[in-house]
């Protein structure tokens, strides 16, 4: 049988800290989302003694969560401390990754022509240098206006418009800006016999699913311009975006008809902390009993939890790669 362990440790002017007592950890992690987050609960008491992290632990903290079985342990989370909360007889750390220093305010500024990575990069040019960014989905701007904004509003419009998988690799220090689906960060095999806990997958195919796209955007000279994509009579998304090329249009149409139109299974599973996997992965789905069902998906998110009762990852599948 295996031994869960743990190590947590914090980084706070210039000293590091090492949590010795732990209630639960939650780790939410997406590439659908701007900001992955860890939660650590803790009992607001131990031993009748109120615990009290004010002189070591604050906001803005470095914090690192490595997880694992028998002294093997993976990195599950680095980021920082975004606030600590008591409710409940509990005490819980609520962390960000490397969005969290993004949310400071950004000068005003009205850009054009520019792009997707050039607005990006006058972010880290203003709130952190030492941050790289990794973009294969450069959206031309004919302008882009930024107002009374932070860096976090700046990267959740640009995520909303492009429908870009925008989100921060905080160990390397990079921001990285991909089309769905392209970004890979590595495989992990899943069998339906021998590492899934359960599942609650459900196979669907594009062709059994109508979507129309429609993408609105104002030019320079205030036309409306619009360019729809997708099947007539479908469900329908319709997306506004800023002063953008009918090339640049066509591309986020592509996007978003691919995000909500694709073969490959709807739902997700429930593994454990083995195998190893992070969103961008590939995974590998075995069934033995319904062999139709295996193939490789891409793994949009993954909730991992760490507690007495065991560590639990919920695994969610995407786009159906081969």
């Amino acid at each position: 049988m295996l031994n869960m362990d743990w190590n947590i440790t914090f980084k706070s002017n210039g000293l590091s800290y090492k949590l010795m007592l732990i209630s639960e950890i939650e780790i939410t992690e997406s590439v659908e989302n701007l900001v992955d987050t860890a939660i650590i609960t803790l009992p607001e008491a131990v031993m009748n003694k109120v615990l009290d992290f004010e002189n070591t632990i604050a906001r803005g903290s470095e914090i690192t969560i490595e997880l694992g079985y028998d002294n093997n342990l993976k990195k599950e989370f680095t980021g920082y401390v975004k606030e600590i909360t008591t409710n409940d007889s509990s005490l819980k750390i609520l962390c960000e990754d490397s969005l969290f220093l993004f949310r400071v305010g950004v000068k005003d500024v009205e850009m054009k022509p520019t792009s997707m990575k050039k607005i990006a990069q006058s972010l880290i040019d203003q709130i952190d240098k030492s941050f790289k960014i990794s973009c294969d989905f450069d959206i031309g701007y004919e302008k882009f206006t930024i107002h009374q904004a932070t860096g976090y509003d700046v990267l959740k419009k640009l995520q909303e418009e492009t429908k870009a998988n925008i989100y921060f690799d905080s160990e390397n220090k990079v921001l990285h800006i991909h089309a769905p689906y392209l970004e890979k960060g590595g495989d992990v095999v899943y069998s339906m016999q021998k590492n899934i806990e359960k599942s609650s997958l459900e196979y669907k195919r594009a062709i059994d699913k109508k979507v129309e796209v429609t993408i609105e955007s104002i030019d320079l000279k205030g036309k409306v311009r619009s360019y729809t994509t997708g099947t007539t009579g479908g469900d329908k998304i319709t997306i506004k975006v800023g002063a953008v090329s009918e090339i640049d249009m066509k591309k986020i149409a592509a996007v978003a008809l691919q995000q909500n139109n694709y073969d490959g299974l709807d739902g997700s599973i429930d593994s454990w902390l083995i195998p190893f996997v992070k969103p961008t992965y590939s995974a590998h789905f075995i069934d033995e009993d319904y062999p139709e069902k295996s193939g490789i998906y891409y793994v949009i998110s993954t909730v991992t939890t760490f507690s007495d009762a065991g560590g639990k990852r919920v695994v969610k599948f995407g786009v159906k790669l081969g």
